[in-house]
C-alpha cells in the first residue's frame, strides 16, 4: 500500500491531475473559428431557443455529466475536504471517458448545507445531461439525490448507493451460481449502515433476498433499533428473527458477508463460523474488511472485495460508466430500480456460466463488452418504464 501510494502522488504530481479539456472541432483557420465560434454559433444558439431539445444534439450536454460532491464521505478516508476529494473526482471522470466514452466534470463544493448543494446542483444543471453524486455522507445524501431526482429531467444517481449496489448484486448471482445456492434462501450480512449499505440491502432484497442482516458499529440493526430518520422502513424489512448482538453473532451461519464499512473489523474466527461454501466480499476501501488471504485461510469459498489488484474486484467503477452511457444515449429523465436490476444482470451474464470460477465472478472493468451489455440493458429498461426521451 505505501509503495503504491508513492507512485500515486509521483504520477499526479508528473500530470496535475487525470483530466483536461479538449475541443472536439478544428480551430486552425479563420473559417474553423467562423463555425465554432461567432458568427456561426449564434444561429446554433436561435436553434437551441427554438426547440430546447436540440441542446442535446448541438452542445456537449448529451454526453456530460457532473460529479458533484462535498468531501464528507471520500472513500475510507471520511471527511477530508472538497479539495482533496478533487483526485476522487478526476479518477471517476476518467474512468467514464475511458471505457464509457463519457464526458465528466467534478463539481466539490465547499460547503456541506443540503440545501446549498441542492440549489447549486439545480443552477448549474443546463449544461449537464445527467449527475453523479459522489462521497456525501449519510444521512444528507439520501435528501440530497431524492430532492434534486424531484426537481430535474436529468438522470440523478448517488454512485457509492447504486452504482455499489449493482455491482455487488452482480457479482452476488454468480458467486451463488459457482456455490448452487439462492439468493432467495442464503442469509447474508452487511457490515455498514451507511449510504451503500442501505443500497445494497435495499437492491437485493428487490432481487429475492428474504433474510439481511444490517450491522452498525453498535451491532446488529434490528425493531427496537436506535431510531435512524432515514432507514425505519429499510430496517423493517431486515432480520426477520428479530436477533440482536454483534458483527460476530450476524456472521454466525451466514451464506454471504458484504462489507462496506471500516478497515480489519471480520476476524478469521467470524469467517468461519459462517455457512459452508461462505462468500466474502469485504469492500472497505483502501483496507478491507479483512484481508483475502486471510478469509481464505478461514474457509471463505469466495472472497472479493473492492481494489484492483486483488482478485474479485467488487467495486462500481464495473457499474457506472455502462449506467451514464445508457441513461445518456436515451435520454433518459432518470435511473429507477428497474434500470439498476437490468445493469446488475447485464454485468452477470458478461461471464458466460461455464467460465465462472471463485476467482472469477466479476468482469473485469477493461472487457469492453461490460459498458455495452449494460448500457443496452439500461436503455431497454428506460424505455419500458416509459423514462426513455431520445428522438
Amino acid at each position: 500500500m505505501e509503495n503504491i501510494g508513492k507512485r500515486s502522488i509521483e504520477l499526479h504530481r508528473k500530470t496535475m491531475g487525470k483530466i483536461s479539456i479538449q475541443p472536439k472541432v478544428s480551430l486552425e483557420t479563420t473559417d474553423d473559428l467562423s463555425l465554432a465560434y461567432t458568427p456561426g454559433v449564434a444561429a446554433v444558439c436561435q436553434e437551441i431557443a427554438k426547440t430546447p431539445f436540440e441542446v442535446y444534439n448541438l452542445t456537449s450536454k448529451g454526453n456530460m455529466v457532473a460529479i458533484v460532491t462535498d468531501g464528507t464521505a471520500v472513500l475510507g478516508l471520511g471527511d477530508i475536504g472538497p479539495e482533496a476529494a478533487i483526485p476522487v473526482m478526476e479518477g471517476k471522470a476518467a474512468i467514464l471517458k475511458k471505457f464509457a466514452n463519457v464526458d465528466a466534470f467534478p463539481i466539490c463544493l465547499k460547503t456541506k448545507s443540503a440545501d446549498e448543494i441542492v440549489n447549486i446542483v439545480e443552477k448549474i444543471s443546463p449544461v449537464f445531461g445527467g449527475i453523479i453524486l459522489e462521497d456525501i455522507s449519510a444521512p444528507r445524501c439520501f435528501e440530497i439525490e431524492n430532492r434534486l431526482k424531484a426537481r430535474l429531467p436529468i438522470p440523478v444517481m448517488h454512485d457509492d448507493q447504486h452504482g455499489t449496489s449493482v455491482i455487488v448484486l452482480a457479482a452476488l448471482e454468480n458467486a451463488l451460481k459457482i456455490a448452487n445456492k439462492k439468493i432467495e434462501n442464503v442469509k447474508i450480512t452487511i457490515a455498514g449502515s451507511g449510504a451503500a449499505g442501505c443500497a445494497i440491502a435495499s437492491l437485493l432484497l428487490k432481487a429475492g433476498a428474504k433474510n439481511i442482516i444490517m450491522c452498525n458499529s453498535k451491532g446488529i440493526l434490528h425493531a427496537n433499533s436506535y431510531g435512524d430518520d432515514y432507514r425505519p422502513k429499510l430496517i423493517a424489512k431486515l432480520n426477520p428473527e428479530n436477533i440482536s448482538g454483534s458483527l460476530s453473532t450476524a456472521m454466525k451461519n451466514s451464506d454471504v458477508f458484504i462489507g462496506v464499512s471500516a478497515p480489519n473489523i471480520v476476524t478469521k474466527e467470524m469467517v468461519s463460523s459462517m455457512a459452508e461454501k461462505s462468500i466474502v466480499f469485504a469492500m472497505s476501501n483502501p483496507i478491507p474488511e479483512i484481508m483475502p488471504n486471510l478469509a481464505l485461510e478461514a474457509g471463505a469459498f469466495i472472497v472479493g472485495t473492492g481494489r484492483s489488484d486483488l482478485p474479485n474486484q467488487v467495486n462500481n467503477a464495473l457499474a457506472y460508466p455502462g449506467i451514464y452511457r445508457g441513461a445518456l444515449d436515451c435520454r433518459a429523465s432518470q435511473i429507477n430500480v428497474e434500470m439498476l436490476l437490468a445493469a446488475a444482470k447485464a454485468i452477470a451474464n458478461t461471464i458466460p456460466t461455464s467460465q465462472l470460477t471463485p476467482q472469477k465472478v466479476a468482469p473485469s472493468p477493461f472487457d469492453p463488452l461490460v459498458v455495452k451489455n449494460i448500457a443496452k440493458a439500461v436503455i431497454e429498461a428506460a424505455r419500458k418504464t416509459g423514462v426513455a426521451n431520445s428522438h
